[in-house]
């Protein structure tokens, strides 16, 4: 029997130690590698090969749909499932726009995460059904791709100066910028625009 070979980021300890365990126990099952931090994903896969990639959403340093995305890139053999404990619509929609091969909610049931590695490591996809509806349901993100990046730095603390150095802007810019999504997101400021689009999952 041929085993798959799994990576797995997640950036809490315990956590982490768990689901090497409980995907140990699977007999056709091998963790060939395991970080802490997003931005070491795509390293430790080039350096391990694994065939399916176990990701957390919300990782340290780089987020997990970005790592995905670089992942697909640079290693487009091995497969992505995405696991996450908000089960927003929106963040559902950036993972299908990254075209991960599953997405799965942590609250899902043991057997159900070493079903969804078999299925997408045998090229399949693997979709919560209930948060599948939802997400077509929901309203798309009204933003474009460079006013999601301005709300990303800004929900990360950056004031208007920063988010122009970080995306080689003018800070006369990132403010029009954010004036504009101020008024799409019908918000009343700049903080109640980053919690509607994080409530969202429209910004990680």
């Amino acid at each position: 029997m041929l085993s798959v070979r799994i990576l797995l980021a997640e950036d809490v300890h315990m956590i982490r130690g768990a689901l090497i365990a409980l995907l140990e126990l699977e007999p056709d099952f091998e963790v060939v590698a395991s970080v802490d931090r997003g931005d070491l994903i795509v390293a430790a896969a080039l350096a391990a090969r694994p065939d399916v990639a176990v990701i957390d959403v919300d990782l340290p340093g780089t987020d997990g749909l970005t790592a995905a995305t670089e992942l697909q890139t640079r290693l487009p053999d091995c497969r992505t499932l995405i696991l996450t404990s908000l089960g927003r619509p929106g963040v559902l929609r950036r993972a299908m726009t990254a075209q991960v091969s599953g997405f799965l909610l942590k609250e899902a049931p043991p057997d159900r995460l070493a079903q969804a590695v078999r299925t997408v490591a045998a090229g399949q996809r693997v979709i919560d059904p209930q948060l599948a509806l939802s997400a077509w349901d929901s309203p798309e993100n009204p933003l474009s791709p460079r006013e999601t990046e301005v709300l990303r730095l800004a929900a990360r603390g950056a004031d208007a100066a920063e988010i122009a150095g970080c995306l080689y802007l003018t800070t006369g810019t990132v403010r029009n910028y954010l004036t504009a999504i101020v008024t799409k997101l019908n918000a009343r400021n700049r903080v109640h625009a980053i919690r509607i689009a994080e409530e969202a999952g429209w910004i990680p």
